[in-house]
């Protein structure tokens, strides 16, 4: 019979979890969607590139929201049970309070494994995919490049401007200047411009202009009615190296062998003995501040201390929301004090684990008060 009330109980919390994560989380990744239509229109990206890289973001979307919706969830479900009169039946068939913490808190250790490998593993490598798909992409929606009345530099060494653009999808008074690696530039002035195919390639063709070439000291110019201006091979101007976000963790935990001297690894990125701060952090986000999911748990699970019968059930309701919340509070603001060094950074690394104690110290001297009253 216990193990029926467990299972309930459970499922209805993690229905309410998962529903409430992949929801928000959803929305959100449509308006943050809507946003890289950028990487397509401005940056002259297609619609597989653009389509790739929001969908790799989802990962991240989920791991921020996790801790918000897992708390919301818990203390959601346990005041509709409190509100409903089911808890009252769980207690009359003799479940025992301090088991319902313990049952709910090694579900949370497994629902911490489960974020640790989130931002551990699939975050940084979905990351990763995500930049060198940009990175590997070609610039190939053309159009995207030449706006109207307005210069566009996306693509390095290159500068777009049309005055106009007519019904027929031609360009007015087009001028490009594009800068060349031997310190030179080429200036081109044209009073017409339109893409056309030839064979799988879009080409910008131009019509009655003038070039301007600048090589060293040597300068010279032509006329032409019809000249073909090609897109391909260019680059734009997205950052080319890799994030330490997106570094996976054995690099880091490598890079943290590095700075100690335990082992000399060469060439690790974003790795710097002088400076290594920036590895400080991303290891505590990724391995430490999931310990931050049982504390929430544990926050939720202080409603059942009370019944709706007491007085005081509504203020420690909303005591306990805000104090989940100043938790998710503390464990993204704690990031923002990692320092260079690491003695220092230790009550950061601690902190999760005494919250721990502090609220199961908490369940134990309740639930003991409790018992000697019956």
């Amino acid at each position: 019979m216990k193990k029926i009330i467990y299972r309930k109980l459970l499922l209805d919390c993690l229905t309410f979890f998962f529903l409430s994560l992949f929801g928000v989380s959803a929305i959100i990744w449509v308006f943050q969607a809507v946003n890289f239509l950028d990487i397509m229109i401005e940056d002259g990206r297609n619609y597989n590139v653009y389509f790739n890289y929001t969908l790799l973001n989802f990962p991240k979307i989920i791991s921020r929201i996790l801790p918000f919706a897992l708390f919301f969830s818990f203390s959601y479900t346990f005041i509709k049970y409190e509100t409903n009169n089911e808890l009252i039946i769980f207690w009359n068939h003799g479940v025992n309070k301090i088991n319902v913490v313990n049952f709910f808190f090694w579900i949370s250790i497994l629902i911490m494994l489960i974020q640790m490998m989130l931002l551990s593993i699939i975050v940084p490598k979905s990351q990763e995919i995500a930049r060198t798909t940009l990175r590997s992409s070609s610039v190939d929606y053309f159009e995207g490049l030449i706006k109207p009345k307005k210069f566009n530099d996306t693509i390095k060494g290159l500068t777009i401007f049309a005055e106009d653009k007519n019904d027929n999808e031609e360009f007015k008074n087009i001028y490009i200047k594009k800068n060349n690696a031997k310190k030179g530039f080429q200036i081109t002035f044209a009073k017409k411009g339109v893409f056309e195919f030839r064979g799988n390639k879009k080409i910008l063709v131009l019509y009655d202009g003038q070039t301007l070439t600048q090589k060293g000291k040597n300068v010279t110019n032509f006329d032409f009615s019809k000249s073909d201006f090609g897109l391909a091979n260019m680059d734009s101007h997205l950052t080319t190296y890799i994030k330490i976000q997106e570094q996976s963790t054995i690099s880091l935990i490598k890079c943290m062998q590095y700075i100690f001297e335990i082992k000399n690894y060469n060439n690790i990125t974003n790795c710097y003995k002088d400076n290594p701060r920036g590895a400080y952090k991303e290891l505590i986000r990724r391995l430490i501040s999931p310990f931050y999911l049982p504390v929430l748990i544990l926050i939720s699970l202080l409603l059942i201390l009370t019944s709706k019968e007491n007085i005081e059930y509504n203020k420690n309701k909303y005591s306990i929301f805000f104090i989940g919340f100043g938790i998710i509070i503390l464990s993204e603001s704690t990031l923002g004090y990692v320092t260079n060094n690491l003695i220092k950074n230790s009550l950061i690394l601690i902190l999760p684990i005494f919250l721990i104690s502090i609220v199961y110290f908490i369940f134990v001297y309740k639930l003991k008060l409790f018992n000697k009253k019956i």
